[in-house]
């Protein structure tokens, strides 16, 4: 019995990321210590149940205040039908154009019929506009997904549930027009955001461990 314990409080430290050497938490699980909310839509985002929640009609760009070069970070989240949201990295804090300006990767639910017109560059995983991901990572909608993204130089890689779907240096972009669009792909250093789009998602487990 002593033994099943030890083994289901390891599984759930794994899950919240306590038990990862190197990974520290960015979101406690009962506050909103730590972030910064801008262009704040409807009720923004919520804490509900040790999970950071935008509400249906929520969102406005969430920013973690600490500012990151190389990391890994981690965190887990759950889609609900017609999900969009984005994740953005090395990112200025400011109100928006942070898909140009920053970095944003797509937090979406591919299995919408409200999206099947999108383009590539448009579904989950993908750096908007820039490069695709490949697809077919994500459970269905109101699983939990489990979510990596390690940022080292120029390389920006992903994983979803144990599925490396993007794997990309930013400097092998070479289009003029995408470039002149894109100054937030030059960028070594910034923030973590989350970009709510009004649609409702869940995330937990949000860790990030720097690399020196």
């Amino acid at each position: 019995m002593r033994v099943v314990c030890l083994l289901l409080l390891t599984t759930a430290f794994a899950s919240t990321g306590w038990a990862e050497e190197g990974f520290r938490d960015l979101f406690d699980g009962r506050t909103l210590e730590g972030w910064k909310l801008l262009a704040k839509s409807g009720d923004g985002y919520l804490v509900r149940d040790g999970d950071l929640v935008c509400p249906p009609g929520g969102g406005g760009n969430l920013f973690h205040e600490d500012e990151l070069s190389d990391f890994v970070l981690r965190f887990e989240f759950r889609l609900e039908a017609g999900s969009n949201n984005g994740l953005c990295i090395r990112c200025p804090l400011q109100d928006g154009n942070l898909a140009y300006d920053g970095i944003e990767l797509q937090i979406i639910d591919d299995s919408s019929p409200r999206y099947k017109d999108t383009k590539p560059w448009q579904k989950h995983g993908s750096l908007y506009h820039v490069f695709p991901a490949k697809l077919g990572a994500l459970k269905p909608v109101g699983e939990w997904n489990a979510e990596e993204v390690e940022v080292v130089g120029s390389r920006v890689k992903v994983t979803v549930n144990g599925k490396v779907i993007l794997d990309v240096d930013v400097e092998t972009m070479k289009e003029p027009e995408i470039l002149a669009k894109h100054p937030g792909l030059k960028r070594r250093s910034g923030h973590i955001g989350f970009l709510g789009h009004n649609e409702p998602i869940e995330f937990r487990a949000i860790r990030v461990r720097e690399i020196k």
